[in-house]
């Protein structure tokens, strides 16, 4: 008898979601982080900045890897567009109204509190793929207010890494706006990887198999980000 061939794709797929996974582990701990050059850039910027600013929101993001484990188990079992949108778009709202409103307002909050709850809802996205809450609680919660909830964390944690630059306050609002722009293009992009990659990957006659294994992976990743920002609370780490 002959062994079924896997399908050409499949192993590049599995290896790019393990690659994902593995790259969140190792740098749940810096996710938000703005480099040296950016940051440079932004403190020392005056006047409006719009397509550098774009293009500063839309790397933050696709490098944000607690953003991406995030999104990645909000759509991991997701099989309609219409699903995908009405999720995706819940959660850019709150993370856009807390970004703006948090930078342009000048409301501060700790960076370790908020990157412990963004750590804690990708734990908890993880946690609810492996059918925890119906199976430990016996309840399932609104996903679309969960995620619209983590969803206003997510952009506290973008401004508290904004306000930390000190941003000049000349041109402060259209590049703020230009930021943000920039964030969901950013979130799109990565939201269109991530979609073709898991499609492909659930063709997998293992994907069953697989996908329970990727989202303890998930739920994982969240608990290491928790207790590294719980961690860095306490002991007053930067």
């Amino acid at each position: 008898m002959k062994s079924r061939a896997p399908a050409p794709l499949a192993p590049a797929v599995r290896a790019g979601a393990a690659l994902l996974l593995l790259l969140s582990l190792l740098n749940a701990a810096f996710a938000h982080g703005v480099g040296d050059k950016d940051a440079a850039f932004v403190t020392a910027s005056t006047g409006p900045q719009i397509v550098p600013f774009v293009y500063l929101g839309a790397k933050h993001m696709v490098t944000g890897f607690d953003h991406l484990l995030f999104l990645v188990g909000v759509i991991f079992f997701l099989q309609r567009l219409r699903a995908v949108a009405l999720y995706v778009t819940v959660f850019s709202i709150g993370h856009s109204l807390t970004l703006l409103t948090g930078v342009l307002t000048d409301i501060h909050v700790n960076a370790h509190l908020v990157d412990a709850v963004i750590g804690l809802s990708v734990a908890y996205k993880g946690f609810d793929n492996l059918g925890g809450f119906k199976t430990i609680f016996g309840v399932q919660p609104n996903t679309a207010i969960a995620v619209m909830g983590f969803g206003l964390f997510h952009g506290f944690g973008l401004a508290t890494k904004l306000q930390e630059l000190r941003m000049p306050k000349a041109g402060l609002i259209a590049n703020m706006v230009s930021f943000n722009v920039g964030v969901e293009i950013g979130q799109f992009i990565a939201l269109a990887i991530m979609l073709t990659m898991i499609t492909l990957w659930r063709k997998s006659p293992n994907f069953a198999q697989q996908a329970l294994l990727a989202n303890l992976l998930i739920f994982t990743a969240g608990i290491v980000l928790v207790e590294y920002q719980v961690a860095g609370y306490v002991f007053g780490a930067n």
